[in-house]
């Protein structure tokens, strides 16, 4: 029996992860060339969608940062009504 899937309003955003790119002189053909990321997953990010965590612990890894600096949560709801 197939599981319905709960409507989640919180969604990520990796704005912080391109500033923290930014301070540490990198890019994210840095990340797919050094760690490998597909550009599958690399598009995922760019528009705002879920990734793997184990794909957010290497890029933590390789930046040097904390989680904070690569992802956070953004309330859809409130996105909606700006």
């Amino acid at each position: 029996m197939a599981r319905k899937e709960k409507n989640i309003n919180l969604l990520p955003s990796y704005k912080p992860m391109e500033i923290t790119l930014i301070k540490k002189d990198k890019t994210r053909t840095d990340l797919r060339n050094d760690l490998g990321i597909s550009p599958s997953t690399l598009a995922k990010m760019s528009n705002g969608e879920f990734v793997a965590l184990k794909v957010i612990a290497q890029i933590c890894e390789y930046l040097d940062c904390k989680i904070e600096e690569v992802v956070e949560f953004v309330d859809k709801k409130k996105e909606d009504s700006v």
